[in-house]
């Protein structure tokens, strides 16, 4: 039998899913220890249950297969990038108050793809794809005239996803500590 997946927009109670996520595209738990502490996923829902911050779920849209879910995707407008890691690091800091961010992911212009992560299980399924055609009809319809994100130069594989939806490179941008593709995808 086929997998139902489903496209939803995110809610409080997917706090767990969008900080697994996060810690997915991030790719490295002890760069996640060092940001947020031994806890970082219970810091990353503390976040995520926010209406206010980068990783709110209402930045959000979740993958369901069969009614569980087994992925997500941050995605926000990066002019509101400034006011949304002001709340971010206001709960960071409450469990490491010398973390800081002194590069910028995104800009005004741009609608930013922050994170996707889909559970181990599931990749290899189409789900990721799935997420970023689904967040580019939300774009497109909140009339946004592009998404960018970045992409690790290493990471082949998910570059060769970003290209196959659309994404090219526009250039290169350092950020915490890592020279990283930016990837543009216009209307």
């Amino acid at each position: 039998r086929g997998m139902n997946i489903a496209i939803r927009r995110g809610r409080i109670e997917d706090a767990n899913i969008i900080a697994q996520a996060i810690t997915m595209a991030i790719g490295d738990t002890s760069t996640m220890e060092r940001y947020c502490g031994r806890d970082f996923i219970g810091v990353l829902e503390e976040i995520a249950r926010r209406a206010d911050t980068q990783y709110s779920y209402k930045n959000t849209l979740v993958a369901e297969v069969d009614g569980q879910a087994v992925g997500a995707i941050v995605a926000y407008d990066g002019a509101l990038l400034y006011q949304l890691r002001e709340k971010t690091l206001s709960v960071i800091h409450k469990y490491n108050p010398d973390f800081r961010i002194t590069d910028d992911e995104t800009q005004a212009g741009e609608y930013y793809l922050d994170s996707i992560g889909i559970l181990p299980h599931y990749r290899g399924m189409g789900i990721g794809r799935a997420l970023i055609l689904a967040l580019q009809e939300h774009v497109a319809k909140a009339d946004h005239p592009c998404i960018g994100l970045l992409v690790d130069y290493d990471n082949v594989q998910a570059e060769r996803l970003y290209q196959s939806v659309g994404f090219k490179r526009v250039g290169t941008k350092l950020f915490i500590g890592h020279d990283m593709w930016h990837m543009q995808c216009t209307k």
